[in-house]
Parts: C-alpha cells; sequence; structure tokens
C-alpha cells in the first residue's frame, strides 16, 4: 500500500526492529513487492485515464463524444479500477505485515494504509454510482449532469495517489507510538523476558 509508486519499501532490517518469526524470505516479499508496484501504477494509471475521459466529457460540444467518455468511465470504473485497488491494499498489507515496517509502527505506513481504504470505499459508493447515473442520463439524451462532479472525482483520487507516493518515497514522521513501545521493548535487556510484536 499505497518507491516511485505507493509500493512497500525494500531497506534492510535493523537491528531490533523486525520480528523473525513473521518475515517474509527475500523472494517471497520480492515477488510481492512486484506486485504490489505493478498494482499500484496500475492504479495510477486507471486514474489518468478516468481524468482524460471526464475532461473529454466535460470540455466536449458533441454529444458522442460525452456518451462514449461517460461509458468508457463506466467500464473502467466497474471492470478495473476496484479489483486493482484491492490488489494494491491486499498486497500492501502482506508487505506492511511481512517485514520490519509493520501496520502501525510508522505514521507514514498506517497514512497511505487509511488513505487506500478511503479511495477504495470513494470509489465503490459514490464514483461507480455517481458514473451510473450519468450514463443513464446521457443515454436518455439529457446533457451531462455535472461537468465539476465528473472531473472532480479523478482529481482527488489522482491527488491521494500522488501523495501516497511522496511518502513511500520520503517515509516522513517518524514511528507512531505503538512504534515507539515496540521499539524500546526489543532494546530493552534480555532479562525483561521475550516480547510479542505485532503489526
Amino acid at each position: 500500500m499505497t518507491s516511485t509508486s505507493p509500493a512497500a519499501p525494500t531497506s534492510s532490517v535493523s537491528p531490533g526492529s523486525a520480528t523473525p518469526g513473521r518475515k517474509l524470505r527475500r523472494p517471497t516479499r520480492r515477488a510481492w513487492l512486484v506486485v504490489h508496484v505493478v498494482a499500484s501504477a496500475g492504479w495510477l494509471g486507471l486514474t489518468l485515464g478516468l481524468l482524460a475521459l471526464a475532461l473529454a466529457a466535460a470540455t466536449t460540444g458533441s454529444a458522442v463524444t460525452v456518451e462514449t467518455s461517460v461509458r468508457a468511465m463506466k467500464l473502467f470504473a466497474d471492470w478495473l479500477v476496484l479489483p486493482v485497488a484491492f490488489l494494491t491494499l491486499v498486497s500492501g498489507l502482506v508487505l506492511a505485515l511481512g517485514t520490519q515496517w509493520g501496520l502501525a509502527r510508522h505514521r507514514w505506513v498506517w497514512v497511505k494504509f487509511w488513505l487506500t481504504l478511503a479511495t477504495i470505499t470513494a470509489t465503490a459508493f459514490a464514483l461507480r454510482p455517481g458514473l451510473g447515473a450519468t450514463v443513464t442520463a446521457v443515454a436518455a439524451g439529457e446533457p451531462l449532469p455535472d461537468a465539476v462532479d465528473i472531473v472532480m472525482g479523478p482529481i482527488v483520487s489522482l491527488s491521494a495517489y500522488v501523495f501516497m507516493t511522496v511518502i513511500s518515497v520520503l517515509k516522513p514522521w517518524g514511528p507512531t507510538r505503538r512504534g515507539r513501545r515496540l521499539r524500546a521493548a526489543t532494546r530493552a535487556p534480555a532479562s525483561t523476558g521475550p516480547t510479542r510484536e505485532a503489526a
């Protein structure tokens, strides 16, 4: 979830920060990383395609172009965007839970997780129904209901993906409170006994 795409990092494990029993083996981690990068790039590309189609529908004076554009947007949203989005989410979770980064140990990973869930939810419950209504109206010979709405959806999604990409590269904000607590526990003397680290 959520490198130049919203992919999980591949840096080596820092001392005292990993959970050895749960860490992915290198070949497995690399395979999941490839899946995550490809899915993330695909999600970004589909969103750019939606934006291009939305701009075409909003700026053209041709009713045929409007109908063709919104129908293509609905096809993207129904058959491509959600499966790719879920693949991005699942592969990101596997990488987070199977590496030293964890899911709730670092703020940038935690933010990416919730942003990914938010964008998937918006796609499923706002974008797809809105496009369905738009296609129905345009097919009935009505004008495009709201040119601003049809463009703003892809713009908001694209902004979220670019932001996730940026924080994937910069990894800002440091560990969460849970991450600091787990780090302190792993650095404690061995006499304190083993600690169980969860994501």
